[in-house]
């Protein structure tokens, strides 16, 4: 009995390709591994759909059999992390993580953007300078909060936490004592804090592997920095011509995307591993761009595609080279960030449609699919595929679409 009692336990804690555990999936760029995943949807396709309480903007993320999210209450003067069932879209479990008065934020952003990160244990989940860093395990019972100090910014935050290793990592950067800041991820108490230029960003950090070393590397308003993770120490940086800190940066086959955010900022590609400032050295190539971007890049083979928040504009360039392929206007403005599997990349728009892009295709935009959202519906979160299934947050409900694949 003991010895079941330990398989189920350790079981639950082991990661699995059905999980999205966190901000753009498990390697952090977008993709999933997964096979028989929807392609095509219309409203007869949702398997149920849940109410949800609030306001938020966070992507649905998932371990086992619950879903984790966050949402503000009152105008933000309430901060709420709540699990729904998988199987069933009921909410399980509610939690006040936060009561205060709120801190000023963007009409675009809220105070409950950012998505959480979740391990075989744990959910941790951020809600800027007012709301901090909560860990609860994954029955709801909190296990340690965090102030982050007084970081501001009149547009608010949205900026992830990842995990490295025994850490939690969370970017906190703002108008006034930005940093960047790591936790032990079991007992909260802090492990290194590292001073970040004092302006407004909401890009997440990304874990990757430089061969010789891990690299956490943060998008920002004067360009990608990237640390040491166990420390925080600087290893390297490669300076942009007009930033924002918004887009994060994609990893894909040993490089780094960037898209920088602001118009005139421009995409382009960093090899990682360097020393001191890299931008002669390690920089591919950079493409301009006139457009405001909100969306992180997406690689798909040898395509990156790219959207923009201003217009709607998509726009695919060349991996190697960074020629600009084609663009197209998509119908529609865009906030999320792309997700991609099957060759195809998935977009939603505000409005709750999801166009599917084949790269390959001359006709680019090859379906549009539909949950049957209402009149003012609003959907800025990334969709979340799992198990022969795709989950889409708007700001009032989460859709389960197709069938578990699984069967359980």
């Amino acid at each position: 009995m003991i010895a079941c009692l330990i398989l189920a336990a350790l079981c639950a804690q082991a990661p699995s390709a059905s999980n999205w555990p966190g901000w753009r999936g498990p390697r952090a760029d977008g993709h999933s591994a997964e096979r028989e995943l929807p392609q095509r949807w219309t409203e007869e396709s949702v398997t149920w759909k849940t109410p949800l309480p609030g306001k938020g903007q966070s992507s649905p993320v998932l371990w086992g059999e619950r879903i984790f999210l966050t949402t503000a209450l009152d105008k933000g003067r309430q901060r709420v992390l709540f699990c729904v069932d998988r199987k069933t879209g009921k909410i399980e479990w509610e939690k006040v993580v936060w009561t205060g008065e709120p801190e000023l934020s963007h009409a675009m952003n809220g105070w409950a953007s950012a998505t959480c990160v979740a391990d075989g244990e744990r959910v941790y989940a951020f809600f800027g300078r007012g709301g901090g860093l909560h860990c609860t395990t994954h029955a709801g019972a909190p296990v340690w909060s965090a102030d982050l100090g007084t970081f501001d910014g009149p547009w608010g935050t949205a900026a992830c936490p990842i995990l490295a290793g025994d850490l939690v990592i969370q970017n906190c950067d703002a108008d006034k004592e930005a940093r960047l800041v790591a936790f032990d991820k079991k007992t909260g108490k802090e492990a290194w804090s590292t001073p970040r230029l004092a302006t407004r960003g909401w890009s997440t950090p990304v874990l990757i592997d430089a061969g010789s070393r891990k690299e956490l590397v943060l998008n920002g308003q004067v360009g990608v920095i990237a640390y040491a993770p166990e420390t925080g120490k600087e290893l390297w940086n490669c300076r942009c011509d007009q930033g924002r800190g918004e887009p994060t940066v994609t990893p894909a086959d040993g490089l780094l995307y960037v898209a920088n955010g602001l118009s005139g900022g421009g995409l382009y590609v960093i090899r990682p591993g360097g020393s001191g400032d890299v931008t002669a050295s390690h920089r591919v190539w950079m493409s301009p761009r006139t457009t405001r971007d909100t969306p992180s890049p997406i690689v798909i083979g040898s395509t990156i595609l790219l959207m923009s928040l201003n217009p709607d504009l998509l726009s695919a360039y060349d991996a190697a080279s960074g020629k600009e392929l084609w663009k197209q206007r998509v119908g529609g403005q865009v906030s999320a960030s792309p997700v991609s599997y099957d060759g195809l990349a998935f977009l939603i728009l505000e409005n709750g449609e999801t166009i599917v892009v084949d790269p390959k295709s001359e006709e680019h935009i090859v379906a549009r699919n539909k949950v049957g959202a209402v009149k003012g519906e609003l959907f800025r979160a990334t969709i979340t595929p799992s198990d022969g299934q795709v989950f889409i947050r708007s700001d009032r409900t989460l859709y389960c679409i197709g069938k578990r694949k699984s069967g359980q």
